[in-house]
């Protein structure tokens, strides 16, 4: 609501506080009559008046004519649904100027402000007329500059640069994604959305050699990502055995497919450990056993022993060409672009580690109390034993 119900908010705030038309009027100069239309919206007051009404009635201006200047989440996502829907069922160019009123109602909310331009994005196609896809596209771009030019939140510009950079491929120019972007580039850290935009400006440009850069760059940041969220993964299942053998059957195809011991011995290791803790933690608890009893209940503990030394002899194998590589980044003969990136971020590809204080982590891991489950506690030793001596 505007300044136009600001009639019903001072009839409102005049008898939460008790006071008639008369005694209002006296106190801020006027009659009763003024005070008479402005609550029937017959008139409204002066503009000078506001400050005064609102001292009045301990109010702020903007609590007196019911102004909003921000929308909550829910707020934002009710008004984004209901916009949707009406550039489905009403005309585009009705539905366009009612984007437009809301935009100016709630300039100084740039949450709001960074969703109306994903709508505008995603509707632009569905204008009726090249006038109005053009007009949807210009009230789009002067958000992104208004968003940019005034928005303190780095993360909402930083996805406005981004919803801008698509705006331009729309139309044709990715010389000007790559021109405005230039800086990210040059920038190893750049983020995934940023990678993926620029990747298809450079496509549309036709520098094939730069796209697949990115293109592989993006793909190795992606698998260490899903390498990571299914370690974690593993750490929610332990009540679920069934579920906890569906992320082990998937994370061992990924690490196959992309031959994950070999590209990061790192993540490969970190895996196997976390597999091999997940499976001791289910012979701890009885899991394995929970539908057999007597020789079949001892059968099965060591068919899930067997499988907990397997991964720890995988965490071993990986470890050792951790320490082999140097403990370096580096890329294989599927991401042929990853050492020259490797080199251009921050620390380069060299290790963040010692290789003393890596050596020393691998071989505590073998202490982990979680692996006093296991029978063969002599297999154990040796194993941590055999890693000791060929990590020297």
């Amino acid at each position: 609501m505007g300044v136009e119900g600001i009639g019903d908010t001072i009839l409102k705030l005049r008898k939460r506080k008790g006071v008639t038309q008369e005694v209002l009027a006296d106190f801020i100069g006027v009659t009763k009559t003024s005070v008479s239309k402005w609550e029937t919206a017959v008139t409204m007051p002066d503009i000078q008046m506001l400050p005064l009404l609102a001292s009045y009635f301990e109010v702020s201006v903007d609590e007196l004519i019911n102004y909003v200047p921000m929308l909550n989440r829910e707020q934002i996502r009710f008004h984004y649904q209901r916009l949707a829907e009406a550039f489905a069922v009403r005309p585009f160019k009705e539905v366009l100027t009612e984007c437009g009123e809301m935009i100016r109602k709630y300039y100084s909310c740039y949450p709001f402000l960074q969703q109306m331009t994903v709508l505008l994005l995603n509707h632009q196609e569905a204008a009726d007329t090249q006038e109005n896809r053009q007009a949807a596209e210009e009230m789009a771009f002067d958000l992104c500059g208004h968003i940019l030019a005034d928005c303190q939140d780095v993360t909402i510009c930083k996805n406005v640069m981004g919803l801008k950079g698509v705006l331009h491929l729309m139309q044709g120019r990715a010389d000007l994604v790559l021109e405005e972007m230039g800086e990210e580039l040059q920038r190893a850290e750049y983020t995934r959305d940023e990678g993926i935009l620029l990747a298809m400006a450079c496509l549309m440009t036709g520098d094939l050699e730069r796209a697949g850069k990115m293109a592989q760059i993006g793909m190795y940041r992606s698998l260490m990502n899903l390498v990571e969220y299914g370690i974690f993964l593993l750490g929610t299942v332990k009540e679920d055995p069934e579920r906890g053998n569906a992320v082990l059957e998937r994370m061992d195809g990924i690490a196959e497919i992309f031959n994950l011991r070999s590209l990061s011995p790192n993540a490969a290791g970190k895996y196997e450990y976390q597999a091999a803790l997940y499976l001791a933690g289910l012979l701890t608890g009885g899991s394995a056993n929970e539908e057999a009893d007597g020789a079949g209940e001892g059968k099965q503990a060591q068919e899930m022993e067997e499988k907990i030394f397997g991964r720890l002899e995988n965490y071993v194998s990986a470890c050792r060409a951790l320490l082999a590589d140097g403990i370096r980044l580096h890329g294989d003969s599927f991401f042929i672009c990853l050492d020259e990136w490797f080199e251009e971020m921050e620390l380069g590809a060299m290790a963040v580690r010692s290789k003393r204080s890596v050596r020393e982590s691998i071989l505590q891991g073998f202490q982990n109390p979680v692996f006093a489950a296991l029978k063969d506690q002599e297999r154990l030793a040796k194993l941590a034993k055999q890693c000791e001596l060929e990590m020297r």
